[in-house]
């Protein structure tokens, strides 16, 4: 899902904006899916590979990076306290949207509130889609090559976005196609 996401910036299609805490939270998730013995290759250096990842990220997006925005999170509601940064950097970013798989904890009426909106990804590469279905299928078939290329096997591309929890952007692709 990142690989997309992350592709359809580099193409051009959005403008992504993260803050630094967002970035240790996705090192973080990683560090403990690779305690746990579950997550990156072989179960080994998931954390390494997310910081380096995070790294390429900033570097291919540098003004991606928002600075933290404590008065904004001071005077912010969220129904999960932990989440209330994210929507400060939205805030201070001047962002349109927050994409997220966690939509309860980032309700619509709140996020209206400050002139955002919340949007889950497969959603959100849907709608990107339907403005360039070229560009959504040029990024969606470069990371099925990376993806077949690291594993070595063959992923049909509805597969490969089913498994990143992105099934209606195949779909989408598949009715934009030719």
């Amino acid at each position: 899902m990142r690989e997309v996401l992350l592709g359809m910036a580099a193409a051009g299609a959005y403008v992504p904006l993260w803050s630094d805490r967002i970035t240790e939270e996705w090192a973080g998730v990683a560090a403990r899916t690779d305690a746990a013995g579950t997550g990156g290759p072989g179960g080994q250096g998931a954390e390494a590979l997310a910081r380096g990842d995070i790294a390429l990220a900033n570097a291919r997006h540098p003004g991606a990076r928002i600075a933290p925005a404590p008065e904004i999170e001071a005077r912010v509601w969220l129904p999960d306290p932990g989440d209330l940064h994210v929507l400060a950097c939205a805030i201070a970013g001047r962002a349109q949207g927050i994409i997220t798989l966690n939509l309860r904890d980032f309700p619509r009426r709140t996020l209206g509130e400050h002139g955002l909106e919340v949007m889950h990804p497969d959603s959100f590469l849907c709608a990107l889609a339907a403005r360039d279905p070229d560009m959504a299928l040029r990024v969606a078939l470069a990371v099925q090559g990376e993806a077949e290329r690291l594993s070595g096997a063959a992923w049909p591309l509805r597969k490969l976005l089913k498994k990143a929890r992105l099934p209606r952007f195949a779909a989408c692709l598949e009715r934009l196609g030719p």
